[in-house]
């Protein structure tokens, strides 16, 4: 029988829709992670600028650009309790057998959460109520509370590829837990630096996205143009960072989960001289058909060389290692992550060629069209690094230790799915709201701009909330209401 319909037959009937949960609550999740983790420090780079040189225009982006951060937080909150959550209700084994060695990774999320909710609510009470420096060095633990939260999570996520610090007693239970050991696995340093880079660029790529399309439009004013520069220039400067780190990361899961780098490269028999696949498709048979060949360049990859071996998809049973049809998935999804980031490798080399050379922006409308795309791109590519480290890693769920099918939720199949449909109507609602309230704010500041003489400072979005101290009434206006006026005491003050 295919080995495919075999696994799956053997598989739990909650296996399917479990998965199916996780991955759409997840995916939905990671498209507000980027803003989460990094808009708090492009922020503050821009706010910096404002300050030292007296710049309202680079303050106005700054006030801005800090609450598009508390709304797209507030959501982001919301999605990642649901997967929080999840963890509990679809997977019950994974948390009741190994929840006390790698739980701590959660504990620091959530109260990263909790802290960065905390400084974000003081950064946006500050504007036009605190000493300008005052309220700038309060906002500069920001950035530190964005990455002890993916220290959280990304130090459960590294302890699942490659698990440790415990031993097991008889019974096969965890004992002897050493925290330590746990967050700081083999592949903590690489996932850790890879993803925090990645957030990074792509916040800068989105962020610029959203002027580029503006520029495309005709709108080429200096608040366009600085819109444009800070984020992009980060996220270039980033970039070749991040390839670097991506050829690090693939060669640490070559050297410590082989299987899953066999998965990821469809390597079906281990061998030297390893052709590499551009795409193609892996068959049951371990043939592969489609996409590009490039003869012996996988052990190339791998090793820096062509005799360097490559273990492959059958050293291990066919219960130890993905399908070919999982295998598949990765290898595209990696490949396509390849292409994304070779793409914007190069509309950073433009973008700094003519910043460099000619002390400019690129005056070609299709530098501002990639531009326009990159941010998009940018989520694509993050998306397709979670496809291929999670389905990489198939059929396990703590490598080597623990499958999905053992820790997988007993609840019915029938319940989970009407779980998983009733879950995308409310992200539907969540992100639509989300959609529409950025597009409500981006309309208000366009008001404001047209009522606003040139370079007039503009007041912050959050002056408009009904709570907080607010600006004293001159003497003599009439009041609010249009009642007859109360009697001035001294100072003209009621």
């Amino acid at each position: 029988m295919h080995t495919t319909v075999t696994l799956l037959a053997d598989a739990p009937a909650q296996l399917l829709p479990a998965r199916q949960l996780m991955a759409f609550t997840l995916a939905s999740h990671i498209i507000l992670v980027p803003l989460g983790v990094a808009l708090p420090l492009i922020t503050l780079v821009m706010h910096h600028r404002g300050l030292r040189r007296n710049d309202p225009v680079a303050l106005l982006l700054a006030r801005r650009w800090s609450a598009v951060m508390a709304v797209q937080f507030a959501v982001g909150v919301v999605t990642g309790t649901v997967l929080s959550f999840e963890f509990g209700l679809l997977w019950p084994g994974l948390m009741g057998t190994w929840g006390g060695v790698f739980g701590i990774g959660f504990g620091v999320e959530a109260w990263a959460f909790f802290l960065e909710a905390v400084l974000i609510a003081i950064y946006l009470y500050g504007w036009r109520r605190l000493k300008p420096g005052t309220h700038f060095l309060l906002g500069l633990p920001l950035p530190a509370a964005a990455l002890l939260g993916a220290f959280g999570i990304l130090a459960a996520n590294s302890w699942m590829n490659t698990p440790q610090g415990f031993t097991l007693d008889a019974a096969g239970k965890p004992v002897d837990v050493d925290v330590r050991s746990a967050i700081f696995t083999p592949m903590f340093g690489p996932q850790y630096w890879h993803f925090v880079v990645a957030m990074l660029v792509t916040a800068g790529y989105v962020v610029a996205g959203v002027y580029a399309a503006g520029w495309l439009r005709g709108r080429r004013d200096r608040y366009h143009r600085l819109g444009f520069t800070v984020p992009f220039t980060l996220a270039a400067v980033f970039t070749p960072v991040q390839m670097l780190l991506g050829d690090s990361i693939a060669r640490s899961v070559f050297h410590k989960q082989p299987v899953k780098f066999a998965a990821t490269e469809m390597v079906w028999r281990t061998d030297t001289h390893v052709p590499e696949y551009i795409f193609g498709r892996l068959h049951p048979d371990g043939h592969i058909s489609g996409g590009i060949k490039i003869p012996q360049f996988d052990s190339v990859l791998a090793g820096f060389r062509p005799g360097t071996k490559v273990t492959g998809l059958t050293s291990v049973p066919a219960s130890d290692r993905p399908t070919p049809a999982q295998a598949t998935i990765a290898h595209w999804a990696f490949d396509l992550m390849v292409v994304i980031g070779s793409l914007l490798l190069l509309l950073a080399l433009w973008y700094g060629w003519c910043r460099l050379r000619h002390r400019r922006l690129p005056d070609s409308p299709w530098f501002f069209r990639g531009a326009a795309c990159a941010g998009v791109a940018s989520v694509v590519a993050v998306e397709c690094g979670w496809v291929t480290a999670e389905v990489g890693r198939q059929p396990w769920i703590v490598y080597q230790h623990m499958r999905i099918g053992e820790a997988v939720t007993a609840t019915r199949s029938t319940s989970l799915w009407i779980m998983l449909g009733l879950v995308m109507v409310v992200y539907v609602f969540i992100f639509g709201s989300l959609l529409a309230v950025l597009l409500k704010m981006r309309t208000g500041w366009r008001l404001a701009d047209a009522r606003s003489p040139a370079g007039e400072r503009h007041e912050g979005p959050e002056t408009d909330t009904p709570y907080g101290p607010r600006p004293p009434v001159p003497a003599g206006d009439p009041p609010p209401s249009g009642g007859p006026e109360a009697p001035p005491t001294e100072g003209g003050r009621p």
